[in-house]
């Protein structure tokens, strides 16, 4: 994930005209039925696609800000990482699912957390009970045994908001199978299925783009308020005392370096590489600028890959070319945030 996705812990919000399209597919039963947001957010969204005064929104929020903003819309918000959470399996009749968009620790060693989270929470979701899953379209591969197996009726509708463009947003809804039905499905049906979802990152542009009025309802079961229980680690309060402990106080003069001051003129003009490596070693990083053109600057080294074609004998050969630039993140005392490359 880029430097600005992990600023947000992987944050995608949905453009809210998505969610109104949503909405319109899912048919609420008249009384009361609970929903979950695993990863809620501000709680946006998630509120526009359960705008029934008969619905019980819950929640989970790693990000302080953003779980308090989620409680404001009478979301009933865990601040907490949703895979330090417990609750009873089949206890939710609806599950909107917008996962962060990264690996779980490094791209090389392990699993995508779109996957990992569909896994976690997709047992909360009582029979016949409805998912609605956004994510990139090339990472529905990675869900596809969990669809293929737990869930039928499953539509795939591409997202045309220019933010859900950017990301290549698809959303998934399908219904929660019964253990019977799973039970009696032949390998032969999950396979077929397995393969059609990790065909669809390839045919983006053949996937029928979300309505404006749906083509099918979803019925959303009844279902009663559930208890979820945090079991994590209270990290505000960690942060907050964790200054105050003389064992941090002692370890924090080995494992944190101190920013070197830096000061006074070049003794001559400096040229292009030596500003590079001057931006890539943070010597530049700090806060400039005066009133709202005060800002706080960020240099890194960014790998790039350059691509050409060539045809040669018949055939198209693809070169590729890896070189290092710099990249500058703004973030200005108004809140903005510029990328410069």
């Amino acid at each position: 994930m880029r430097l600005t996705g992990r600023e947000r812990l992987g944050f995608y919000p949905l453009p809210v005209q998505e969610a109104t399209r949503i909405r319109r597919f899912l048919a609420f039963p008249g009384a009361p039925c609970s929903a979950l947001d695993p990863c809620v957010g501000n709680g946006v969204a998630f509120a526009e696609i359960t705008s029934d005064k008969e619905v019980l929104s819950y929640g989970v929020e790693l990000d302080t800000d953003r779980a308090e903003q989620a409680r404001t819309k009478g979301i009933d918000t865990i601040h907490g990482n949703c895979f330090d959470v417990q609750c009873p399996v089949e206890s939710f009749s609806l599950i909107y699912l917008n996962p962060p968009y990264d690996f779980e620790i490094s791209e090389q060693k392990s699993q995508r957390m779109e996957k990992l989270f569909l896994e976690h929470v997709n047992r909360w979701l009582k029979p016949h009970g409805v998912l609605v899953l956004v994510v990139p379209a090339k990472r529905i591969v990675d869900c596809a045994v969990v669809l293929a197996r737990h869930f039928r009726e499953i539509r795939v509708y591409r997202l045309t908001e220019p933010e859900s463009v950017l990301y290549q947003q698809v959303v998934v809804i399908g219904i929660r199978r019964t253990r019977q039905e799973r039970d009696r499905l032949r390998d032969s049906e999950i396979i077929q299925a397995q393969q059609w979802l990790g065909s669809l990152a390839l045919k983006l542009a053949e996937l029928p783009s979300l309505p404006l009025e749906p083509d099918y309802r979803y019925v959303v079961p009844s279902g009663g308020a559930v208890r979820m229980v945090h079991r994590g680690l209270p990290l505000d309060e960690i942060e907050d005392l964790l200054p105050k402990s003389a064992a941090y106080r002692q370890a924090a003069a080995v494992i944190l370096a101190r920013q070197a001051d830096v000061s006074g003129w070049p003794l001559t003009p400096l040229h292009g590489g030596h500003v590079g490596l001057l931006c890539t070693a943070g010597m530049l990083n700090g806060i400039f600028g005066e009133g709202e053109s005060r800002h706080l600057a960020h240099w890194q080294s960014v790998k790039l890959v350059d691509k050409t074609e060539e045809e040669e004998d018949g055939k198209t050969i693809i070169r590729e070319k890896e070189r290092f630039s710099n990249e500058l993140t703004l973030v200005f005392a108004t809140g903005e945030i510029a990328i410069l490359k």
